[in-house]
């Protein structure tokens, strides 16, 4: 396909000028997609993110874009799609982990009527619709090994095979994939396969956390109630300093989809015109409650300044820490060098309410417990701890 320039809109900083400006040179803070979204950011982190884009777009390589959960990949992979050449060709997406695996490759390459069960009339796949565009494989890390060696011979040969069928169909599309997985360690783990890894991996793209972008929050904040009241019909509402305080300062392990379902939240609870801080989920009124960084460094200076005692210090650095983590106990006592048992006590003698338990391997919640809860909370976790 030819290549041509891009002519999408970029919203730019406000400069005191409204002109809208194409020029890779300039410095934007959001993208529109489609009327759908918005990529926000002007912090030096997203600064690169969008000039990133901006150079990979009118290529045909393809991209993979890495990050947290709620980073909005989707979002850069629509964006490029939209300043590149093929804007005006499909975009298909397609999230690999949401396929049983044994229905992926028909998904993909499409089928022949009678090659399976339920295969009751041919059907092409996600390739042929998208030819011409783009397809975006989310959570890419997703696929088997079978489906991986058929993707790759689909990039190498630019033709697909349906499934019970015996000709090739020439498809012309641009591969954009996501994931949030470490691909690398996967493939030295015999889990993705490496020729496939580096055709993918011709353009990456890693997306910042939020808890990185200094400076963002607050115009994410502003984007989602506006946004928000727009949809529901509701008139505008601000936060309280209070509450902006609490948001900017949580480390917003869920990224812009936790920040965005928070406001949500909020102006769903909330009654008055301003939202106030008890108005925030309860991780987020937790988080508040510690004691800030700045908080810390004056009870320190005041220690060297012997006006503190030592122990104090201690309860500030813990409680410091654990707000870092979002009220995990598991991975704060692992960054303090502590066994989790010694930093439930120190807990419980500071007397914090809010505890976030570990509640299966790999996935862990909040929970803000009343006095009550607490209790059996406590007597639940001594007994643990002595086996009694």
């Amino acid at each position: 396909m030819p290549l041509a320039t891009p002519t999408a809109t970029i919203h730019w900083p406000n400069t005191g000028s409204s002109n809208s400006k194409t020029s890779p040179n300039h410095e934007f803070a959001s993208y529109p997609i489609s009327g759908k979204a918005t990529l926000i950011g002007e912090s030096p982190a997203m600064r690169k993110l969008f000039s990133v884009m901006q150079r990979v777009a009118p290529t045909d390589a393809s991209v993979l874009v890495t990050g947290a959960t709620g980073t909005g990949k989707e979002l850069v992979a629509r964006a490029i799609h939209e300043m590149s050449p093929r804007r005006d060709e499909p975009f298909v997406d397609i999230n690999c982990s949401a396929i049983p695996e044994g229905l992926i490759e028909a998904e993909l390459f499409g089928h022949q009527r009678g090659t399976f069960t339920g295969a009751h009339e041919n059907r092409g796949g996600l390739f042929e619709k998208a030819s011409g565009g783009t397809l975006f494989l989310d959570e890419v890390d997703a696929l088997d090994l079978s489906a991986q060696a058929k993707l790759l011979r689909v990039l190498q040969e630019k033709t697909v095979r349906r499934i019970g069928a015996r000709a090739n169909i020439a498809v012309d599309v641009r591969i954009i994939s996501a994931t949030n997985c470490d691909l690398a360690q996967a493939v030295a783990a015999g889990k993705f396969r490496p020729d496939l890894y580096y055709r993918l991996r011709v353009l990456p793209i890693h997306l910042p956390e939020l808890c990185t972008r200094v400076g963002d929050v607050p115009l994410l904040i502003n984007h989602f109630l506006r946004l928000k009241a727009e949809r529901t019909g509701m008139a505008p509402r601000e936060f309280t300093p209070e509450a902006l305080r609490a948001l900017v300062e949580y480390p917003w392990p869920g990224n812009v989809r936790e920040l965005e379902n928070s406001i949500e939240y909020a102006m769903a609870i909330g009654v008055g015109d301003q939202l106030e801080v008890n108005d925030l989920p309860d991780e987020i009124c937790a988080s508040a409650a510690s004691p800030s960084n700045d908080t810390f460094r004056e009870v320190l200076q005041a220690y060297m300044n012997d006006t503190v005692p030592l122990a104090e210090i201690e309860k500030r650095y813990i409680l410091s820490v654990l707000q870092q983590f979002g009220g995990n106990q598991v991975r704060a006592a692992a960054a303090l060098g502590i066994d989790r048992s010694k930093l439930y006590r120190r807990l419980k003698q500071y007397g914090v309410m809010a505890v976030r338990f570990l509640q299966e391997e790999d996935m862990d919640g909040m929970q803000l417990l009343s006095r009550s809860e607490q209790a059996n909370a406590d007597r639940l976790a001594v007994t643990n701890l002595t086996g009694h």
